[in-house]
């Protein structure tokens, strides 16, 4: 393939999924799936190719590089987007070909008592954004993210603008991080003060056409990040702008300190709002709520927390443990061993009705975040983020 037909395939895919609004980690991912396909196939421009060659490489992406399920519809679904939307030409039967197989994992939770000692490890303003992830189940992405005018100290409450599937949604403030996320704006305005005596300086940057439209915007402390970069980029204009904290600087600095702090679970910065969900329906909270906080579309999301929320699941007395601990009592009130009084006492609610049965909750869900659902005819849009 020409070097320069390469180039001009790519900013083509990068504009079509711009066009169309596309998250850029959706784009980053799109991306890097139609580099290794025209790679796989020995720097084949894919017009060239065609349904039988997609399969192939959907087959050895299973086979060879042993990749879930969820990587594997993403494949497709980029591949179904260049040949679409770039090339013209959609995608017909892809014909037979191994699907990986779904595996359905468990999210992995901290205790309270991890999570305390993970927090202990952290800096400010890492710590507050840790805090955030789990006091309000944050993804990281939407934590860097965070504007000052998100925050809403008199409602105790944050809004999430343009999130997982380009949505909003509110979620809870934890009274407990007021004090330093106020700290943290304060430093906000005062960097903005500094900011705006560089003659160079246009603001923050902006989500679409809000430029724009609002061009006093970019300037303004509402809109600036909680957690700015320390370091200004430069537009194509010569134009200096103040991005978020990247994601990578977070993800590192969790790794690190799970490290000190002794957890030898697999912990990521999803496992704070994993955690976080476990432990509102551990609470008592409803699915219903948690779904709204979290953001999931299907409730059916949620529900992968009820495998692991122990008062819910594991947290279950045992009929043989309740047994044992009646017939322990009454022995020591009669000094004796089990009688019949014991077994009286060990009776459990709902003794004596015939088939009762307690209300069993649907826990069956799909996987939390970062999946796609498997399209086997290849069509249709997928706006996921790839986390």
């Amino acid at each position: 393939m020409h070097p320069g037909g390469k180039m001009k395939l790519i900013p083509s895919l990068c504009a079509a999924l711009r066009a169309r609004q596309y998250a850029i980690n959706t784009e980053r991912a799109y991306v890097s799936w139609t580099l290794r396909y025209i790679h796989f196939h020995g720097i084949k421009h894919p017009k060239d190719l065609g349904e039988e060659d997609v399969a192939a490489f959907l087959h050895h992406l299973v086979s060879v590089e042993k990749i879930a399920a969820s990587t594997q519809n993403q494949a497709l679904c980029a591949l179904v987007f260049l040949y679409k939307e770039v090339i013209g030409r959609p995608l017909g039967e892809l014909g037979p070909f191994r699907y990986a197989s779904r595996v359905r994992t468990l999210p992995t939770v901290l205790e309270p008592k991890e999570v305390r000692r993970l927090l202990a490890q952290l800096e400010q303003p890492y710590r507050l954004m840790a805090e955030l992830m789990y006091g309000s189940g944050l993804r990281v992405s939407e934590c860097v993210a965070l504007r000052v005018h998100d925050v809403d100290f008199a409602r105790k409450a944050i809004t999430v603008r343009r999130s997982k599937g380009d949505k909003d949604r509110q979620t809870l403030l934890p009274a407990s991080a007021v004090p330093a996320l106020e700290r943290q704006i304060e430093l906000a305005r005062l960097r903005l003060g500094d900011d705006l005596d560089i003659h160079r300086f246009a603001g923050t940057t902006l989500p679409g056409a809000l430029d724009r439209k609002l061009p006093s915007a970019a300037r303004s402390i509402g809109w600036q990040y909680v957690f700015a970069a320390s370091r200004l980029v430069e537009d194509e204009r010569g134009r200096l702008h103040r991005h978020h904290l990247d994601v990578s600087a977070m993800q590192r600095v969790i790794r690190a300190a799970v490290d000190k702090a002794g957890i030898e679970k697999r912990v990521g910065c999803h496992t704070l709002r994993h955690s976080f969900a476990t432990h509102l329906l551990e609470q008592g909270t409803d699915l219903r709520t948690i779904q709204t906080l979290l953001g999931h579309t299907s409730v059916k999301t949620t529900q992968v927390y009820t495998h692991v929320a122990t008062r819910s699941v594991l947290g279950a007395l045992s009929p043989l443990d309740r047994w044992s601990d009646h017939a322990e009592r009454g022995d020591a009130r009669h000094g004796h061993g089990v009688g019949r009084h014991a077994v009286r006492d060990a009776r459990l609610p709902g003794d004596g009705l015939v088939d009762e049965e307690p209300d069993v909750v649907d826990a069956e869900g799909d996987d939390v975040d970062g999946t796609f659902p498997i399209d086997v005819a290849g069509r249709g849009r997928d706006d996921s983020d790839v986390e």
